[in-house]
């Protein structure tokens, strides 16, 4: 099922550059999916902002982001003291990403 979504347009983006796309990130060991997330400007993924994970949103109350089926480790919750922001920090190679074009946004499984 698609829905469409409009990108989440605040200070944040703005200091980016003003360039959002929707990311489909996937464990990198076991390709499983994780969540569909909100990427403002350019560059690699170093966090993962939990204002910016559009589904599922359960995710912002768990201290580490793990892989729900292989249960690696992928990164931990921190507070990003430049923005004062929630985020998990990503160990390197740890997620696979695809970009979803034409804003449409896949349902990911429960």
């Amino acid at each position: 099922m698609n829905t469409q979504r409009a990108f989440k347009n605040d200070q944040f983006k703005k200091n980016r550059g003003e360039y959002s796309r929707w990311l489909s990130l996937s464990c990198e060991k076991c390709r499983t999916q994780l969540m569909i997330y909100q990427k403002d400007g350019p560059g690699i993924i170093k966090r993962l902002y939990l204002d910016r994970i559009v589904f599922p949103t359960s995710l912002s109350r768990k201290q580490k982001l793990e892989c729900k089926k292989c249960k690696t480790v992928l990164g931990f919750k921190i507070i990003y003291e430049k923005e004062n922001r929630l985020a998990y920090r990503l160990f390197t190679g740890a997620i696979e990403e695809n970009i979803i074009k034409g804003n449409k946004l896949p349902k990911i499984k429960s």
